[in-house]
């Protein structure tokens, strides 16, 4: 038996674009992507949280050390730039192997810069 589980998060970012007319998907640092393993054409959930919106898309590079999070095509209705969005992925993990599966999550400063990374959800945690 395989379980979904989480495999990488970012959390915390902030939406540096919106671009309607894009051919869908989120553009995501480059940088970023290689600290939680992430990968172009990923597919990942993205969680607004000023407004409640949860969509799936595909990742799609970013330049490096540019700090972007451009969320592309009819998402771009979904987000404003200046939102706060948390980026999720998963893989599948064979059942005996889930429960020492540990997920990598970038913690997010305000400039999209990683302050930290983490192999663990914390519990009942607030982190801003």
């Amino acid at each position: 038996m395989l379980r979904m589980m989480l495999n990488g998060k970012i959390h915390r970012a902030v939406v540096t674009e919106a671009d309607l007319n894009y051919v869908g998907s989120i553009t995501i640092d480059q940088d970023i992507l290689d600290a939680v393993g992430m990968l172009p054409n990923e597919k990942v959930h993205i969680v607004n949280n000023n407004n409640g919106a949860r969509f799936e898309t595909y990742i799609i590079s970013g330049k490096r050390g540019s700090g972007v999070i451009c969320v592309n095509g009819a998402a771009a209705r979904l987000v404003q730039k200046g939102d706060i969005v948390i980026i999720l992925s998963y893989v599948y993990v064979m059942n005996e192997l889930a429960t020492s599966h540990k997920p990598t999550v970038a913690i997010m400063n305000e400039d999209n810069s990683i302050r930290e990374i983490i192999h663990y959800e914390p519990e009942a945690t607030v982190i801003r």
